[in-house]
């Protein structure tokens, strides 16, 4: 039997994370997210103090202050989601520990950019959710400096037998849940596009992090 991905529409989406927004602690319990995930992705990036960041599909802000501690007071974290609902956690998570550096705006992501080159780029279980995922990512890497890295963390369907035997309950629970793409491979499409690429697998190949970096000699581009 062959099974089928129907991509969701804009609004649809953030009407769906909307109605998600206060429940991902949860989610991530019942999906079982490896301890630390989120603290490694921010890791993967290579930030330093003072350094510019971008996470699409910030969320509820779970990851905001692994990337400010990254980037300290001095730094700048840009965030950016389709979903009111989800940015005004992210929001309230920002005010009530007076990040001032910390800049959220709801926006989709392909007419989102940073009013300034970014050294990182963090897509967070947000690049499967993205039908036009191909021309995010394009538009991310425009906006990083030579030397800038990309950072997609996601889950995945398991590879082998097992990955196949569960893909018809993958296609039927994140219809119902994220609408995240389980036919998608990010990893394919940031090592097409990056240098010195690099992917790890956590809890059974079922969570991953992948990272690249942006080539040398392409100047990054500037919000107007």
């Amino acid at each position: 039997m062959t099974y089928q991905w129907v991509d969701s529409d804009r609004d649809s989406i953030a009407r769906r994370y909307d109605r998600l927004a206060p429940y991902i602690k949860l989610f991530e319990w019942l999906f079982w997210m490896p301890t630390g995930f989120r603290r490694r992705a921010a890791h993967a990036l290579e930030l330093r103090s003072g350094d510019r960041v971008l996470e699409i599909g910030c969320g509820t802000g779970r990851n905001l202050g692994f990337l400010r501690d990254a980037v300290g007071p001095n730094g700048r974290v840009y965030g950016v989601d389709l979903s009111a609902g989800m940015l005004a956690k992210s929001q309230e998570l920002a005010e009530r520990n007076g990040w001032r550096n910390v800049s959220l705006i709801c926006s989709e992501a392909l007419d989102y950019r940073a009013p300034e080159p970014l050294d990182g780029v963090l897509f967070s279980l947000s690049y499967n959710t993205m039908p036009h995922h191909h021309a995010v990512l394009q538009h991310a890497l425009a906006q990083l400096r030579p030397g800038g890295r990309i950072v997609v963390m996601d889950a995945k369907l398991p590879s082998g037998r097992f990955g196949r035997a569960i893909l018809p309950f993958s296609v039927w629970l994140m219809q119902r849940t994220f609408l995240g793409n389980p036919f998608i491979q990010p990893w394919e499409h940031l090592q097409q596009a990056t240098e010195n690429f690099e992917m790890r697998t956590f809890l059974f190949d079922a969570y991953y992090i992948c990272r690249g970096i942006k080539p040398a000699g392409i100047r990054a581009g500037v919000g107007g």
